[in-house]
């Protein structure tokens, strides 16, 4: 699989460049290239396959099977990534795959495998990401479980009433939304939701959408509504043309009626006066008499 040109081994961090000094260098080049273009790429099924090649360049190394874990979960490949992220971790010692680890346990209906998992993890010893991840992990879990208010519990942390936003408040705030949701406590599953909207300035949920649900705001009834306004006005336009139209037809038979009719009764009244001036003018019936 070609990588772009514009992507370099150079982009990899000093810490997977690391692992892999024990490569030949042209080598490790090349699976450098694929690590990087697997994490930058945004199409999933395309970040996989770089993923996928590197592995077949490199199976060996560590950090080669965390991104083919972590690139296989990303993709619902739930089997797959367990099985790279277990080796990965057998690897490097590391414990910060555990939740991807759990969490992929749990989508192949593994509950009590998941919770083991989580249990046999020294939290003390893993970063605040790690950790509030895994309580995540375990908050799905007991809903899963239907324990909604454990559910809840899970994710009762000290960050989710700061004030301070970290990369991963935006996932906390969601999750305890969710949590809250199945606990039936709508109104602060609503404020969980706003928070985690809020914070989630990347678009990495979908927090905006569940609170537009809970509003009862839905992008259809947003675009009937449009279309009901559009159509009133065009009705309302329509009337008020037909109004004006029917206004000015009246108005000129009006006009023309008055013409008509007082053209014809001066006519009719001034025959009538000379009628009446003719028999009341005794002189002119003298004169008719003796004639």
């Amino acid at each position: 699989m070609q990588v772009p040109d514009s992507v370099t081994a150079e982009q990899l961090d000093l810490e997977a460049r690391a692992q892999l000094n024990s490569l030949p260098n042209d080598l490790a080049d090349s699976v450098a290239r694929y690590l990087v273009a697997a994490g930058l790429d945004t199409d999933l099924e395309r970040s996989y396959a770089y993923a996928q090649a590197a592995r077949r360049l490199a199976a060996r190394v560590g950090v080669v099977r965390e991104a083919t874990g972590i690139a296989a979960y990303r993709t619902g490949r739930w089997a797959e990534a367990l099985s790279e992220l277990r080796a990965a971790r057998r690897m490097t010692g590391k414990d910060e795959y555990v939740p991807l680890m759990a969490d992929s346990e749990r989508a192949l209906g593994r509950e009590d495998r998941a919770l083991a998992l989580i249990r046999e993890v020294d939290a003390s010893r893993l970063d605040r990401r790690t950790q509030i991840e895994l309580r995540i992990v375990e908050s799905g879990i007991r809903r899963d479980q239907g324990l909604a208010e454990a559910a809840v519990i899970a994710l009762q942390v000290p960050e989710l009433t700061s004030d301070r936003l970290r990369p991963w408040s935006a996932r906390l705030f969601y999750a305890y939304a969710e949590a809250l949701l199945a606990a039936g406590r709508e109104d602060e599953a609503r404020d969980a939701f706003a928070r985690a909207a809020d914070a989630d300035t990347d678009g990495e949920t979908d927090a905006a959408e569940r609170l537009d649900e809970l509003d009862g705001i839905e992008l259809e009834d947003l675009a009937e509504f449009e279309d009901e306004a559009e159509f009133e006005d065009e009705g309302e336009f329509e009337d008020e043309a037909e109004f004006e139209g029917e206004g000015e037809s009246k108005g000129e038979g009006e006009s023309k009626g008055e013409g008509e009719s007082k053209g014809e009764g001066e006519f009719e009244g001034e025959g009538e006066f000379e009628d009446e001036a003719e028999s009341d003018d005794p002189a002119k019936s003298d004169a008719d008499g003796q004639e």
